[in-house]
């Protein structure tokens, strides 16, 4: 791990590479077990805490909650947050941002999946007319520079419905006050506070911030994870 405070690297996030980050991905195999590093058992702590997380926006199929008509998942990987939490009670449809195209290729023609776009947050732009009521971006933003994820948030806020839409951030959190950087997938893990800057600059407003629980009852040890329920700043 290379952190910000080596200055001899410079900023932590100019050594994202894009194309090692690629390659990395290229090389995992399409499944729940790829998606998470070889602990695919976690997944199920995770789906609950963010289901958990979305009802106290007032989003899910409960009384008193909000089933959202039209949702995107960014870095949606196989697929396993847009079956296993959007689709089940969160979203009637789901667009999808994923720039691996083998892992997006079981999702095609599966009811409730809209559109699949196999390219990077970076370089996608809304479409028009489209706005979005709840935008989800877990586990991938590590692979944008700050300059990249400032102008895809800010894509992302233009996206949202104005009446009620929420972007939600799940990420990885570093464990110190500095940002860290991967060598091996070519990513940053950013500390709370980098993220947090992040969202002001891109005009998002931070609504509620949770941790993730229960990942460490499961018997591994992860890098805290939280997640981010933000809205336009105006």
């Amino acid at each position: 791990m290379v952190n910000a405070n080596d200055v001899r690297q410079g900023p932590v996030d100019s050594l994202i590479s894009k194309a090692h980050g690629r390659n990395y991905w290229e090389g995992v195999d399409a499944t729940v077990n790829g998606m998470l590093g070889g602990i695919p058992h976690v997944t199920r702590v995770d789906l609950r805490g963010s289901r958990n997380f979305l009802a106290k926006l007032g989003i899910g199929s409960k009384p008193g909650q909000r089933v959202v008509g039209n949702a995107l998942e960014g870095g949606a990987g196989i697929g396993r947050v847009t079956e296993g939490l959007l689709l089940d009670g969160i979203a009637e449809e789901v667009d999808i941002i994923e720039p691996i195209a083998k892992f997006t290729a079981s999702l095609e023609g599966k009811p409730g999946v809209r559109s699949i776009l196999n390219m990077g947050l970076e370089d996608w732009q809304p479409e028009d007319g489209v706005r979005y009521d709840l935008i989800w971006i877990q586990w991938c933003v590590g692979h944008l520079t700050d300059a990249q994820l400032v102008s895809f948030l800010e894509r992302c806020r233009t996206a949202l419905n104005p009446d009620g839409g929420w972007i939600v951030v799940k990420e990885n959190n570093s464990t110190g006050s500095e940002d860290e950087f991967d060598d091996v997938d070519s990513s940053v893990t950013r500390a709370d506070h980098s993220l947090r800057r992040i969202f002001e600059e891109a005009g998002l407003r931070l609504m509620q911030a949770q941790i993730q629980r229960g990942f460490h009852a499961s018997g591994v040890s992860l890098l805290p994870v939280r997640m981010y329920a933000l809205k336009p700043a105006q």
